[in-house]
């Protein structure tokens, strides 16, 4: 049963608010150096961003208050959609899906350009929402839950892996695997699940020399500092002289071609060196919030559809964090995985917005407890 329209959840909406403008003030000092570089212009990256936030915010307005149930009728073409984008990227053509650092992940349609994993967190997490829904009551059946659920799951992240892009593929993993735990699968097929998804991780990390020495570089930082090490020293670098207050806005070192992707997947070192832990911290509590919000919606959500797609989004956030900021504080490899609402990237902050936009249409049709 839907809800009423209620208002959209004011304490997400302030947060996003809030990590949309730090993030694009931490874009611009990120990126002034190796835009000024490139193109002449310290505030190219800054100039694109801003451009992103406004398509970004004008997308979140417009599925606010555009009823997400409509988004169950279109799921047939969302997953062809989802399949067609990530079998589009790895074909060999270069005008389209060009090779860019070593991977294929980036779509090129004349001007307009797009990260194809990016689009398909989205898609998917609104397909598997609504299977969820009508088949949450055999999720415990091997042939009619487990089985169908794990192997899309396992196609989308084996198309992801083909890129190659780990940790996306391990952000759809843990995506799937809450919202397998909250439909109410049998622990032991949870626990299997996951057994099997460390076994897997570990196999893909060895058999990639460029994992593996990604692998051993975080069990030994030491390891090799001037070659596969040296994006991690450099990240620890600027993180450990950030100290308590941090060097001042605008005064980190590391972004002067020592880091490399400072204003993308790094994005969160260089804030630390300039602000310090104290004043950065922040921005993990942010996403804390972020996320409890997003299971508070979920839980009163008006339908099973509305509960599984915040969750869905929610647990979407909380890996995505965990992953890249786990990598900036060394508790984590690195992967490349973007931090939302942060990194400099169209694609990811565009699509973010759709995602808390949809949020905030869930929490408008809340049920009153």
């Amino acid at each position: 049963m839907r809800g009423r329209m209620r208002k959209p959840d004011t304490w997400l909406s302030l947060v996003v608010f809030a990590l949309v403008f730090w993030g694009l003030i931490s874009v611009y000092s990120a990126s002034i150096v190796v835009s000024l570089d490139k193109f002449g212009n310290p505030y190219h990256y800054l100039i694109n961003q801003a451009i992103a936030l406004t398509i970004g915010v004008s997308a979140w307005f417009f599925v606010q208050y555009v009823d997400y149930h409509r988004l169950k009728k279109l799921t047939p073409w969302l997953l062809g959609l989802s399949l067609i984008l990530l079998i589009l990227v790895l074909l060999p053509i270069p005008s389209i899906a060009p090779v860019i650092g070593g991977a294929k992940r980036w779509l090129f349609f004349g001007p307009i350009n797009f990260q194809a994993s990016e689009l398909v967190k989205l898609f998917f997490v609104i397909y598997i929402s609504a299977w969820l829904s009508t088949k949450n009551k055999n999720i415990n059946s091997f042939f009619d839950g487990l089985l169908p659920y794990w192997l899309l799951f396992c196609l989308i992240a084996g198309l992801i892996l083909l890129e190659p892009d780990l940790g996306t593929a391990l952000v759809f993993l843990g995506m799937g695997l809450v919202l397998f735990f909250v439909a109410g699968a049998k622990w032991i097929h949870v626990i299997s699940i996951m057994v099997i998804g460390i076994i897997v991780v570990l196999i893909l990390s060895v058999v990639s020399p460029y994992r593996f020495a990604r692998l051993t570089t975080f069990l030994n930082p030491a390891n090799d500092p001037e070659g596969i090490g040296y994006h991690a020293r450099n990240i620890s670098i600027a993180v450990g002289s950030g100290g308590l207050f941090g060097q001042g806005f605008g005064n980190s070192k590391q972004k002067y071609f020592y880091l490399p992707e400072a204003h993308t997947d790094s994005i969160y070192a260089v804030v630390s060196e300039e602000l310090g832990f104290l004043r950065s911290f922040p921005i993990i509590f942010f996403f804390g919030f972020l996320i409890w919000r997003g299971i508070i919606i979920a839980r009163k959500a008006p339908d099973e559809f509305g509960r599984y797609l915040a969750l869905g989004i929610s647990a979407w956030f909380g890996f995505q964090v965990i992953v890249n900021l786990g990598g900036m504080l060394g508790v984590l490899p690195l992967t490349g995985v973007p931090l939302p609402f942060f990194s400099s990237g169209g694609t990811s902050l565009v699509i973010s917005l759709i995602a808390m936009g949809i949020l905030l249409n869930i929490s408008r049709q809340r049920r009153v407890e």
